[in-house]
């Protein structure tokens, strides 16, 4: 259904999920109908019974019946469907959602909530969707930045929990990258406007690396000069840069700037060079608590650091296993 609203089908749930991909904008600009028809489709695609199978395969405990628990799901709205992992963790081991959505992604959520209860009524009492407060949960997930995650903390010391705080991608070149996989980066990194924890925000290139052939590649994102949010970032940092006399090359839609921070604010990408092939790794493992993923040869492949499969987990924290053992102690 998810696919195939994605595709263009019009009727049934298929078209509910349609009609949202082009009228979700008109509430979250951000979520143009390309990012949300990328999100939609990217979570279709893996939903196949392979890959379930494959996926639950490694948790045996499922089979043992556990008594269900309330679990409390604080979801992030950056970009399309964020929430969206964390929902299919806590139904398919069987314990209860309550979700306390982000008033960002509320309408794709909902869609999602609708027509799992529309196709196995059982779950409509196993799922609570609010922008509220939650109340009455056993354990808790939270997605936030770093400054909220320090309020979860407290908030939620004395029970349970899965505490998630800001991440950042990478993606290590080494020079012989093709011509098709320089366009995938462009994915990695401009997709949903770079605004997820997937999305790569800093590049390690070989030393003497021609930084200004790399945005060629992107052109396919030069529309997004053309959004008026994003505009206006890339508009202001461009003109922060030139005020702090920082060099810095300019492709028309996305800024480039030498810079050892992983974290460039939005339109802006940070790279940095290295001489010996250790250095990026290196830095990788300096930097694992910060990091999501990593992009490049040895590592994942260009153009899919946001299409994660079931069993990849923000902040690499097993969320079924989480669960399991909580289920194992109640």
């Amino acid at each position: 259904m998810m696919r195939d609203g994605a595709a263009g089908v019009t009727g049934g749930h298929a078209g509910h999920f349609g009609g949202l991909i082009d009228t979700v904008h008109l509430s979250n600009p951000w979520f143009t109908p390309d990012n949300a028809r990328r999100a939609i489709s990217s979570i279709g695609n893996i939903l196949t019974a392979e890959n379930l199978h494959r996926w639950l395969s490694a948790y045996p405990a499922l089979r043992g019946g556990n008594k269900p628990v309330t679990v409390g799901v604080v979801m992030a709205g950056n970009i399309p469907l964020a929430g969206f992992h964390d929902l299919l963790c806590v139904l398919i081991t069987g314990n209860r959602l309550q979700a306390k959505l982000s008033t960002k992604d509320e309408p794709l959520m909902r869609a999602v909530a609708d027509t799992l209860a529309s196709l196995e009524p059982a779950f409509i009492d196993y799922m609570q969707l609010t922008t509220g407060n939650l109340s009455g949960f056993d354990t808790v997930i939270a997605t936030g930045s770093n400054n909220t995650s320090r309020y979860f903390e407290y908030y939620f010391r004395d029970i349970p929990s899965v505490i998630r705080r800001n991440r950042n991608s990478i993606a290590i070149l080494d020079g012989t990258e093709t011509a098709d996989e320089l366009t995938l980066l462009g994915d990695d990194i401009l997709s949903y406007f770079g605004l997820g924890c997937r999305n790569v925000s800093k590049l390690y290139l070989p030393a003497g690396y021609d930084v200004r052939l790399l945005p060629d590649f992107w052109k396919r994102y030069e529309a997004l000069r053309g959004h008026y949010k994003y505009a206006v970032n890339y508009d202001h940092n461009k003109a922060v840069m030139i005020v702090n006399r920082e060099p810095f090359t300019d492709a028309g839609f996305v800024l480039l700037r030498h810079d050892t921070s992983l974290t460039p604010p939005m339109a802006v990408v940070n790279y940095e060079f290295y001489d010996s092939p250790e250095m990026p790794q290196r830095e990788a493992e300096i930097h694992k608590s910060r990091l999501q993923c990593v992009a490049g040869h040895g590592h994942i492949p260009f153009g899919d650091s946001q299409q994660p499969d079931l069993w990849d987990y923000a902040d690499n924290i097993d969320i079924i296993s989480f669960l399991l053992k909580i289920n194992s102690i109640r």
